[in-house]
């Protein structure tokens, strides 16, 4: 935002001798940062699919589910990851429709509008995902208690055993909350500083609209 401050500084001059800016060269300024954001959230987004997939591809869950010899699993797993897929997609292309429309605007009050829409998409697009780790943990968890035989070790401790299944409760939280807290952090670093830059040329809309 440093042009951006340098423009409204002379344009608030009224040194004769400096060339004052008009709010048209301010706005138009403003509008090529938020393009330029909104096309880095788009690349990002796609990027970070491409990630999820390699590491989906690394760890595979059909070869664990036919380790445990509970492949029936596998069709209700691949129409999740399906249904997973569809949702990211649809949010890629809000993403993409969000970069055509703040790119081509050329209305103040239109573009501001565009912002905060593409600030909400983003938020929710986070949430979704966030909403999907702690989904995939919880089922994570519940198959590998029920049918892992690996588990059943520990699972004759748990059993009468309130010490052991407090332990097992507090470990199994702390790994969640880690895992959460992680891509929560990975989500604020990435798309927040996006978004806080973003929303900071709203304001300056705002001013420019009064």
């Amino acid at each position: 935002m440093k042009e951006l401050d340098l423009l409204k500084k002379d344009w608030q001059k009224s040194d004769s001798s400096f060339e004052q800016v008009s709010e048209i060269e301010i706005y138009k300024m403003i509008h090529k940062k938020s393009s330029s954001i909104v096309k880095w959230i788009l690349i990002i987004s796609i990027l970070e699919v491409l990630l999820w997939t390699c590491l989906s591809v690394c760890f595979d869950s059909n070869e664990y589910l036919e380790k445990i010899k509970h492949a029936e699993l596998i069709g209700y797993f691949e129409v999740l990851n399906y249904f997973n897929y569809a949702v990211i997609l649809i949010f890629i292309y809000l993403f993409y429709k969000n970069y055509i429309l703040i790119s081509t605007t050329a209305s103040t009050k239109q573009l501001m509008q565009d912002i905060l829409k593409t600030r909400k998409t983003v938020q929710y697009y986070v949430w979704y995902n966030l909403a999907m780790l702690v989904f995939s943990l919880i089922i994570g968890f519940i198959i590998a208690f029920a049918y892992n035989p690996e588990m059943d070790a520990l699972k004759n401790q748990i059993n009468g055993n309130s010490k052991v299944m407090a332990i097992t409760i507090a470990v199994l939280s702390i790994f969640s909350i880690a895992l959460f807290g992680l891509l929560w952090l990975f989500y604020r670093v990435l798309y927040g500083t996006l978004l806080r830059k973003l929303y900071a040329n709203y304001k300056e809309l705002k001013k420019i609209d009064l």
